[in-house]
């Protein structure tokens, strides 16, 4: 029976191959951030009211103008096919179901028209190569198949050192491409053609799109400030899942910083280490607009396809609903900062 992400986990790591469970699972070197991402949540402690009409629970939020029926976001992953044959298309379809909106990877197995199809609402994860042309016609296909926002990974200047892989000697099955890239001269090259970014690369790609822009990977208020000098959009605080700089501060503890230097003036997401609604929770009262899940939708899709993916959201959700009940929260703006006792965290950022 599978009552919880948990069970999920367990189960897809018994239907992978081992290769494929840890290129999903895997963090870097010694896996420090990745662990820390999950036990940092524990070490919030919420604080219930009793006592409050909870009789109707409202769940809906809305995020860039788009309203959600959850505050609950499928993060970018790559390669969505290594889980299940319909891959990112079981995974659009999910988003979909649930009202809710799928980031589609630059490094996805189907297509981003493929995905924009089988899905509602999309935005469009990105990287910037080397070879802007290549950039520029990723950012032109997405407008074109309806995509809502662009989000900017910025946390890659190098790969991450993951061991895992590197131990399994991983590389993708002839039959799974990078669907993005089938025929371009670098889709064998991906990493080694990603351009190293700085703050004009962000003015340069606000200059060939009207598209919202979205960074992913900020962990500091100094970047934080910086990003909404340049006008973003939004922000995803993300260590990546602990696939890059081992030892990076966990999501959970970098975000009041971030919420509390941009003041309102972008919306503020959150990704990484989230496997319950008590902690969908956490972080909403802490001031993410929306919290973002990779892993786990990947963990459904190896246990079940779209059925699994879907079930996983449901899971959270069902979660996220009793914590706000039985926190006397009726709808995501009651949720703040008194929700939470804190442990760990600098009160002043308060």
């Amino acid at each position: 029976m599978l009552l919880n992400l948990y069970d999920y986990e367990k189960k897809a790591k018994a239907r992978m191959s081992s290769s494929h469970f840890d290129y999903y699972q895997g963090g870097s070197n010694d896996e420090i951030t990745l662990e820390a991402n999950q036990t940092a949540y524990r070490q919030l402690q919420l604080r219930p009211r009793v006592l409050m009409d909870v009789s109707s629970l409202d769940m809906t939020t809305s995020v860039l103008g788009t309203k959600i029926a959850l505050p609950i976001i499928i993060a970018p992953s790559a390669v969505h096919r290594l889980a299940h044959p319909d891959g990112e298309l079981a995974t659009a379809r999910t988003a979909k179901t649930h009202k809710t909106i799928m980031i589609a990877s630059t490094l996805g197995s189907y297509t981003m028209e493929e995905i924009a199809k089988a899905g509602s609402t999309v935005w469009f994860q990105l990287y910037i190569y080397r070879n802007r042309k290549l950039t520029i016609e990723f950012v032109k296909c997405a407008e074109k198949a309806g995509y809502k926002a662009l989000v900017l990974t910025v946390d890659t200047a190098r790969l991450g050192r993951r061991e895992r892989d590197l131990r399994n000697k991983f590389v993708l099955p002839k039959d799974i491409p990078l669907a993005n890239f089938v025929g371009s001269e670098y889709s064998g090259k991906l990493g080694d053609e990603r351009e190293t970014l700085t703050w004009e690369s962000i003015a340069w790609l606000r200059s060939v799109t009207k598209l919202p822009i979205i960074l992913k990977g900020i962990l500091t208020a100094e970047d934080a400030l910086l990003a909404v000098k340049h006008n973003i959009n939004g922000i995803i605080v993300s260590n990546h899942g602990g696939r890059q700089l081992d030892g990076a501060i966990p999501t959970i503890e970098a975000l009041p910083e971030v919420v509390a230097s941009v003041k309102g003036k972008c919306d503020v997401y959150i990704d990484g280490g989230i496997r319950r609604g008590t902690d969908v929770l956490k972080a909403l009262a802490l001031g993410a607009k929306a919290v973002m899940i990779g892993r786990p939708i990947l963990w459904g899709l190896a246990v079940d396809g779209e059925k699994g993916a879907t079930h996983v959201l449901q899971l959270l959700r069902d979660e996220l609903e009793l914590a706000m009940a039985l926190t006397g929260c009726p709808n995501i703006r009651s949720i703040n900062k008194s929700v939470v006792r804190l442990a760990g965290f600098d009160l002043k950022l308060f």
